[in-house]
């Protein structure tokens, strides 16, 4: 069993802020004798939603990215809160604060580990139906971001295109397209 090829020695906490932890996991690797660090960023949960009006179109979300330093085409989403349990609750608290819709109509359409290499966190993705919007945005200080209506082909296209490539975004659509041939 591979498991059993990997002697885990311990961990070292190197950095925490409010957003992540950071860590040294020591591992020897038995069948070569080597003994190495293995660098573990530690996130919360992540959530995801895809809003979906009466008329089908989806509303989207731009947004400055600082890591790409550029503008970023999504979907609502973000962390879950510290105190948050339920992944749903979260993506509909995140899909209201940054959008102003909300939904009664809300399913759970896959979850992902972004990237389990290196991170302990996963992403669960929803699609709410039938959106109504009901109020302003209700940003962070540091937040600024412009809601733009999409019908899915635009969508499917703008990903065809990398026009959209933020991988938690083109996942959930291929989510969305999974669950919608299974109904």
């Amino acid at each position: 069993m591979i498991k059993r090829l990997w002697e885990y020695l311990g961990t070292q906490h190197v950095y925490e802020d409010h957003i992540m932890k950071l860590r040294h996991d020591r591992y020897h690797f038995t069948p070569n004798d080597i003994t190495r660090d293995f660098t573990i960023l530690e996130f919360g949960d992540w959530v995801n939603i895809i809003p979906v009006r009466p008329d089908g179109r989806i509303v989207m979300v731009r947004q400055y990215r600082h890591a790409m330093k550029r503008l970023s085409l999504e979907i609502p989403g973000g962390m879950m809160g510290p105190e948050e349990e339920d992944p749903m609750v979260s993506a509909m608290r995140e899909m209201k604060e940054e959008t102003g819709y909300i939904s009664d109509d809300v399913v759970h359409i896959g979850t992902v580990e972004p990237n389990p290499a290196i991170q302990n966190n996963r992403c669960h993705t929803y699609l709410a139906r039938d959106v109504l919007l009901v109020s302003e945005q209700s940003l962070d200080p540091t937040e600024a971001i412009e809601i733009e209506l999409l019908n899915l082909g635009e969508i499917l296209n703008m990903i065809r295109n990398g026009e959209i490539t933020h991988a938690l975004v083109i996942v959930a659509f291929a989510f969305l397209m999974l669950y919608e041939g299974e109904t």
